[in-house]
């Protein structure tokens, strides 16, 4: 392996590991579970690395990695799910962030309620802007199934999560 693609790729998970864990743990609803699907998709890409053309491969070839291990990971084996812990953010030096903060928390546990397939759809289609193609294909499922896992999902949270709706339509109205 080149060195200078050795060089990049370091460079690639020092800066967007943070990113990759906030995506990991809106899939898994688990701070450590989310860490190990990044470690994992990780030693995936760096496997790879003679593969990828260019560092900006990187990026999509570890998230497609993280989306099919925990895919994997849900065909594997059940077992009971739980939010024992938080993924912190970065603070912000102005204001009181105690709102968000509730919103975080109410959000984490309601997604953790959801399944796993369709807490993975909406993660990919609101968290990740991806299409419902999109999220298919890295789902290795139907779109079909993308929408109605979808529909499932925002009338299970609407059920589950009513505080999240009225914090959406307050901030809605405030703008």
């Amino acid at each position: 392996m080149d060195d200078a693609v050795a060089a990049d790729f370091s460079d690639f998970v020092r800066t967007r590991t943070p990113a990759l864990l906030r995506t990991a743990f809106l899939l898994t609803g688990d701070r450590h579970l989310a860490e190990d699907l990044v470690q994992d998709a990780l030693a995936r890409t760096h496997r790879a690395l003679r593969k990828l053309a260019d560092e900006g491969h990187f990026e999509a070839y570890t998230r497609t990695a993280m989306y099919h291990l925990h895919i994997s990971r849900w065909r594997r084996r059940r077992f009971a799910e739980s939010l024992p812990g938080e993924l912190q953010d970065a603070p912000h030096p102005a204001g009181d962030h105690s709102d968000r903060v509730d919103l975080q928390i109410s959000l984490h546990q309601a997604l953790a309620r959801l399944t796993r397939r369709q807490r993975a759809v909406l993660v990919l289609r609101y968290f990740e802007d991806r299409t419902e193609a999109e999220a298919a294909t890295l789902l290795s499922c139907s779109i079909g199934t993308v929408k109605s896992q979808t529909s499932k999902a925002l009338a299970r949270l609407r059920t589950i999560a009513p505080d999240l709706l009225e914090s959406s339509a307050t901030k809605g109205a405030a703008r």
